[in-house]
């Protein structure tokens, strides 16, 4: 494919399941690139099950993954007619390791297999997956699963992805792929990895000709875009080029990190991408962050890009994964001009288990604010965020800086790293209405992030007719007001 038949427009691919199959769908079928999430797909997947899959799309879908002995017992686990009691705890996957077991690499692999079979089901629009680098042990089996289900696009941020290309040449070709896993305390010669087997896992009987989808890293500069070009196991075939004004995770500030009087972090002017430098690499970008007005695209592409990715904007419309009521909260807050005196979002330079900032909406009720989250009891039963690390003996572990101080310090782990720490794996399933009720009988609280591009939503309000229905917007409204 030439750049010039590449989508302009990329909806971005927000975790978790905020950019569910159902968005990415609408938006694919309007001609657009639609992207599904991938990060705790297994999760996702588990909790529909358990919410009885009223609708019976996930089990449509698991109906035509190639092994029915695999779905059988992922519904045998975890699937309950009609839908859990509302009072009753979610079950939980089992945890990753370096070495996960066979059954959540299968469970990993469908999921991720449902979510993009759903996303371009019925249509022949183009439909991308979207997955953390940073969120390693996962990716391998997420990948393979995306790929038997047709995906187009593979999209990855949160750290430098060299690796994946090469993966997405052998997993198409039906190979064992690896990934290096970073483990602190590790040497050179330590070979940390974490490896997926389609004969193992799936099994060779069910091999099929596999397409090797476009893969676009995220990049926050022209150097490691550059350097993505250069150095990746295999191509690269495009770049997503992200400033700090976009939601979830931002790369943090090249240089001495500082803050202004709010505790954000603060960027200047070597965290400005030069347009110029990124079209000299020959390869076509979009640009993300505050790019999403029809004034600002046409900016860019005037520059040299080739579109922009939108995520903001989808983030909060009729088809994304929101919760409708947390949607219905923000969207009646901007409609009636209540805005935060510090602005909608903040971005926290320590809430994220990675280190990377990350953008929280100012809301009542949330996580965003420090007295509610201290509330909370320290729990990490989910573990997506986890570090590796090598004991004393040589064994590899995992701990995260969100998790009980105390057993993050039997670990090793210093307890400066846990200050503002927050678990965004239990705030972002909250955020998508399956918040887990923990053992002390607590519902886990939502944590909403956003971009900039929150400013922009009135806009679309302003210029969409308010129905009694609801308070919201459709995304065709979005592709609407960006002139597409």
């Amino acid at each position: 494919m030439n750049s010039f038949q590449h989508p302009r427009l990329i909806q971005g691919g927000m975790g978790i399941a905020v950019s569910n199959w159902t968005l990415a769908k609408t938006v694919s079928r309007l001609g657009h690139l639609g992207v599904v999430s991938g990060t705790a797909i297994n999760s996702v997947l588990v909790r529909r099950l358990q919410d009885g899959d009223l609708d019976g799309s996930t089990r449509r879908a698991l109906t035509q993954f190639p092994s029915n002995e695999i779905v059988s017992n992922i519904l045998q686990t975890y699937f309950i007619d009609g839908g859990k009691l509302q009072n009753q705890p979610y079950k939980r996957a089992p945890l990753y390791n370096l070495k996960s077991s066979t059954s959540l690499l299968q469970l990993t692999m469908v999921a991720s297999f449902v979510e993009v079979f759903l996303a371009k089901e019925n249509h022949a629009g183009k439909i991308g997956i979207n997955l953390l680098e940073k969120v390693v042990l996962p990716n391998l089996a997420c990948l393979y699963g995306a790929l038997l289900a047709d995906v187009d696009y593979v999209i990855m941020g949160a750290g430098i992805p060299r690796e994946i290309p090469g993966a997405l040449d052998l997993l198409s070709q039906n190979k064992i792929a690896s990934l290096k896993v970073p483990v602190a305390g590790s040497t050179s010669e330590d070979q940390n990895v974490t490896s997926f087997d389609p004969a193992e896992i799936l099994g060779a009987a069910f091999f099929k000709p596999l397409k090797r989808p476009y893969f676009f890293p995220i990049v926050s500069s022209s150097t490691l875009a550059l350097s993505l070009k250069k150095k990746s196991t295999g191509q690269v075939d495009g770049f997503i080029v992200e400033s700090p004004l976009a939601g979830g995770h931002n790369a943090p500030p090249r240089g001495p990190m500082k803050f202004n009087d709010l505790g954000e972090p603060i960027y200047g002017e070597r965290d400005n991408v030069d347009l110029g430098e990124m079209k000299d690499l020959g390869l076509p970008f979009w640009m993300a962050g505050y790019y999403a007005t029809p004034e600002k695209m046409k900016e860019v592409c005037d520059l040299g890009a080739h579109g922009i990715q939108v995520g903001t904007l989808f983030a909060f419309c009729d088809e994304s994964g929101f919760d409708q009521i947390l949607k219905d909260k923000v969207i009646s807050k901007i409609r009636s001009g209540q805005r935060p005196e510090n602005g909608w979002v903040f971005t926290d330079p320590v809430s994220s288990p990675t280190g990377f900032p990350f953008k929280a909406v100012r809301l009542d009720g949330t996580v965003s604010e420090n007295t509610v989250y201290e509330s909370r009891k320290r729990i990490c039963d989910l573990g997506y965020l986890r570090h590796a690390y090598k004991t004393e003996s040589g064994e590899v572990k995992q701990r995260c800086p969100a998790e009980p101080v105390k057993d993050y310090l039997k670990k090793g782990g210093l307890i400066a790293d846990t200050v503002g720490r927050k678990c965004l794996c239990n705030a972002l399933m909250a955020d998508i209405g399956m918040a887990q009720i923990q053992s002390d009988l607590s519902l886990e609280k939502p944590l909403i992030t956003a971009g900039d591009d929150l400013n922009n939503l009135i806009k679309i309000l302003e210029s969409t007719p308010q129905r009694t229905d609801r308070a919201g917007y459709s995304a065709s409204d979005v592709i609407h007001y960006l002139g597409l």
